[in-house]
């Protein structure tokens, strides 16, 4: 398992994560965190670029699961509902065990699987860990606390090295 914090690709926002991008990688399952990610955390419900990008998805044949630290289950379980799709909860990233779990539910390997996040100590570096293909955006809203700050801050030099190696 591989210590990388360095992504494969940063994206400006999820929606610029193409169908064809996916394809082109050889991906049938997208996992994904959710705050941040695809929303921001104080966001109840999907909106409805959301649910566009996610229904091109499945319309392409490749499978979308949440796969989430978050600790309100009651959200992350709304959001899901809301926008038919599965997750995993509890993932404990960077810990592997939830993208595993995530892969062994929807039946694919990991040569066929992406992790999309906005944090490298999370996200990414479980991504990496797990040997899926490791996508990462900004974060959704821009980094609002202080800490976001700092933790912004911190992620730019990891995040230019993958856009050189990408560009």
């Amino acid at each position: 398992m591989p210590f990388s914090l360095i992504p494969h690709q940063v994206f400006d926002r999820y929606g610029d994560i193409t169908v064809e991008y996916l394809r082109e990688q050889n991906i049938t399952l997208l996992l994904s965190d959710l705050d941040f990610t695809l929303a921001a955390k104080s966001t109840r419900r999907p909106d409805q670029a959301l649910r566009d990008w996610i229904a091109a998805l499945a319309n392409s044949g490749i499978g979308f699961m949440i796969v989430s630290n978050n600790r309100s289950g009651t959200r992350v379980t709304e959001f899901c509902a809301d926008l038919g799709v599965p997750y995993q909860g509890h993932a404990g990233k960077p810990s592997t065990r939830g993208l595993e779990a995530a892969m062994d539910r929807a039946g694919t390997d990991r040569a066929h699987t992406a992790m999309l996040g906005d944090k490298l100590l999370t996200d990414m570096l479980a991504a990496n860990r797990a040997g899926v293909l490791a996508l990462m955006v900004e974060p959704v809203g821009g980094a609002v606390t202080p800490w976001q700050k700092v933790l912004h801050g911190l992620q730019a030099p990891f995040k230019a090295v993958s856009r050189k190696r990408s560009g």
